[in-house]
């Protein structure tokens, strides 16, 4: 059996010394990399759902099958176009993050997970309708313009933000 010479004293080379750094940047450099990618597909599914419920809510609203653009057939109701959008929009934004976005994650009772998603969608929805109510009912603005800022793009950040928060914790946890 082989045995070290006490007298000889073995240092590691100065590259294997550890970094005080290194721990802060594995730890960040594995948060980001948990997120990143998940975030990413997020906002990807969103961007796409977006611009459907865009389109759609302005077919709605501001498009007219006999007249063209102006004021379509539910102009008068744009609470109720939104929430056509918003639900169409909402079971394709199911499925692109139930299978892709957080396709990782165990499949939770569907059941469940259904019932919370919907839970998650109908404040998500409040809170956009109530931009665009406000600014069709309050400030009385019903151009295209101003219900596409208001209803669309103002509202499509606050819901989306939410949504964003509770889905990786209510609708799709962990576990």
């Amino acid at each position: 059996m082989l045995t070290p010479d006490p007298t000889t004293e073995q240092t590691p080379p100065p590259s294997a010394a550890p970094s005080r750094d290194a721990p802060a940047r594995s730890g960040a450099a594995a948060l980001l990399g948990e997120h990143l990618r998940p975030t990413l597909k997020f906002l990807l599914v969103g961007g796409i759902v977006f611009l459907l419920d865009a389109a759609m809510y302005n077919l709605l609203v501001f498009w007219h099958p006999t007249h063209g653009w102006g004021e379509g057939i539910m102009h008068g109701s744009p609470l109720t176009a939104k929430v056509i959008a918003v639900a169409i929009a909402s079971c394709l934004t199911y499925l692109g993050n139930r299978l892709w976005t957080f396709g990782d994650r165990p499949r939770p009772d569907t059941t469940r997970s259904i019932m919370m998603f919907v839970l998650v969608n109908l404040i998500a929805a409040g809170l956009q309708l109530s931009c665009l109510a406000f600014s069709r009912y309050v400030l009385g603005l019903d151009s295209v313009l101003a219900d596409n800022i208001s209803g669309t793009v103002i509202g499509q950040i606050v819901s989306t933000s939410f949504r964003y928060v509770t889905y990786g914790r209510f609708v799709f946890p962990r576990r």
